[in-house]
């Protein structure tokens, strides 16, 4: 399976609590909830695309907590969200969550990085990950992720947890696709495009 990352951000690079204001006040944090405004038919559409191609998701503690008490309840078959996390395997990546009680859930342990190469050679499309921003910082550390699902929201916050935090591993990316909806949210994919390059757009010296 392909590992693919799914994370909104604002313009400040800020990922934390997009969903509503009890999500993460992790901190203090005061501007839970800053996606809200922005969700149209265009973003939906571009989630309901992704979810289509998950064989599986990989989830940190914090969001499996926040899905797992939100998704059971939206019973409705045809909901494109909903649907695929009720019924799809969900590995949880986590040493202090004692039970994973969410239909198909199963808890990784040990060496997350491991566990989670393992799971990327069995057979599916992507085991996706949502959030998730301890998680990811494993991920990118271990050059394990396939695709980068990043959307844009035109706000900043000012401070809160960022995907690409202060000492996180150098690499380039390659941006593959964008788009941009009704509301300014740009949604753009990327692929790992190894190390970071370095040039200079001095003058050459000329003595």
């Amino acid at each position: 399976m392909r590992l693919t990352l799914h994370t909104f951000l604002t313009l400040d690079g800020v990922m934390q609590a997009p969903g509503g204001p009890d999500e993460d006040p992790d901190g203090g944090f005061p501007h839970g909830g800053w996606s809200f405004p922005y969700g149209d038919e265009d973003f939906g559409a571009a989630i309901a695309g992704w979810f289509a191609n998950a064989s599986a998701f990989l989830l940190g503690r914090k969001t499996y907590e926040i899905f797992s008490g939100y998704w059971p309840r939206v019973t409705d078959p045809d909901n494109p969200v909903a649907s695929k996390l009720n019924a799809l395997p969900k590995y949880v990546a986590s040493t202090t969550l004692p039970s994973a009680d969410w239909h198909n859930s199963v808890l990784l342990g040990g060496d997350v990085a491991a566990e989670t190469a393992k799971l990327k050679e069995q057979p599916g499309n992507e085991l996706q990950v949502h959030g998730s921003g301890g998680l990811a910082q494993t991920l990118i550390e271990h050059d394990l992720i396939d695709e980068y699902r990043l959307l844009f929201f035109p706000v900043h916050v000012g401070s809160g947890k960022k995907l690409f935090r202060d000492g996180a591993r150098a690499a380039a990316l390659r941006l593959t696709g964008a788009t941009t909806t009704s509301t300014g949210v740009i949604i753009a994919t990327y692929q790992p495009a190894g190390p970071v390059a370095h040039g200079s757009f001095a003058l050459p010296d000329e003595s």
